[in-house]
């Protein structure tokens, strides 16, 4: 792409194209730069922005072969190697925050052992669920809340009619029902998860986004009655800490690996992803090629994994001690916008 400009009463300054879109005077020393998107023709803009494309391309090559290159050549000299460099992302330049849990934090530990959920992670308790609605209950509701059965093992799930929280609160307690799921729909859709530790609380309030159903899933897979594994992921602080030994609570302690199921809460920047799994091996022969010494063909096991559903982000909105109480409850950590200084600013 080239063209030239020459300004006013023959002063011989010109202006250049370079090929890449940053053309630069000759004469006056000056030097602007033409993005693509400054240029109005179609085919030269993205001749202009392919060029650019391909010699980023082209450099970032380069990078990766002078970086082997100095490895390789450390390595044979007996020299440690170039450090390598860590990209820079949202989660390892979070702002610094006191409430990191510690592996030598004795006050931390001292809080665990006194906790709500230590009679269940303790087996003292078997986990017993009641799962119910709010008064006004949607059609998707139904359909995500035996999902939830079927992910929970020991779960119930009780109508709600037109009894207040508080009472089933008190019903839920005398059952003995360690916990209590209430699933809040708007416009016929799930919108919030209400879960209350039983019989001392704590009360959490999350927002629930992204459902997705079982059926709605490709290639979903059906699970079975066995307790399945628990992953929790990132709840690094000490509110996360709380909030992960709630999830913990709802679970069995002990998860049967026959079944081969996997519950994963997987916290990123505040937004709590869960996922339900089951472990798939598929067997497969090796090319007759790659026949063993006694020329039998060999089978090798390939693992992966099949997500069973539902599917599904939790967003914390408020922790609150003891059960459900909107006017004298004591509330230990609540959102509010003012919060979101920044988007390094994180507290699960």
């Amino acid at each position: 792409m080239g063209f030239k400009r020459k300004k006013g009463d023959g002063d011989g300054e010109e202006m250049e194209s370079d090929g890449r879109g940053k053309p630069s005077f000759n004469g006056g020393g000056q030097r602007h730069v033409i993005l693509p998107s400054m240029i109005k023709n179609k085919d030269k803009r993205s001749k202009v922005y392919a060029k650019q494309k391909h010699e980023k391309k082209l450099e970032k090559q380069k990078k990766i072969r002078e970086r082997d290159a100095a490895e390789k050549r450390a390595l044979e000299l007996g020299e440690e190697p170039p450090q390598k460099q860590i990209p820079k992302t949202i989660e390892n330049t979070r702002e610094s925050d006191e409430t990191v849990c510690r592996p030598d934090d004795e006050e931390l530990f001292a809080d665990i052992d006194a906790d709500e959920f230590n009679p269940v992670l303790r087996r003292e308790v078997t986990p017993k669920i009641l799962i119910t609605t709010c008064r006004f209950n949607s059609t998707r509701g139904p359909a995500f809340i035996s999902e939830l059965l079927s992910v929970i093992p020991n779960s119930h799930y009780q109508k709600r009619g037109t009894y207040d929280l508080k009472k089933i609160v008190e019903y839920a307690t005398k059952k003995d029902f360690t916990s209590l799921i209430v699933v809040h729909t708007n416009r016929r859709e799930p919108d919030a998860l209400l879960i209350i530790g039983l019989p001392n609380g704590p009360t959490a309030h999350f927002k629930l986004s992204n459902l997705v159903l079982r059926k709605d899933i490709k290639n979903h897979g059906n699970p079975t009655s066995h307790e399945p594994e628990l992953v929790l992921n990132n709840f690094t602080t000490r509110l996360g800490n709380r909030v992960g030994r709630f999830f913990q609570s709802l679970f069995p302690p002990d998860p049967n690996f026959r079944g081969r199921r996997v519950v994963t809460f997987h916290n990123q920047r505040d937004f709590i992803f869960f996922r339900h799994h089951r472990y798939i091996f598929d067997t497969k022969e090796i090319k007759p090629s790659d026949k063993g010494k006694d020329g039998v063909a060999q089978e090798r096991v390939k693992p992966r994994l099949q997500e069973c559903g539902p599917r599904f982000t939790l967003k914390l909105v408020t922790l609150q001690h003891g059960t459900f109480d909107t006017k004298g409850g004591e509330f230990e950590w609540v959102h509010k916008p003012e919060m979101d200084t920044s988007r390094r600013r994180f507290f699960l």
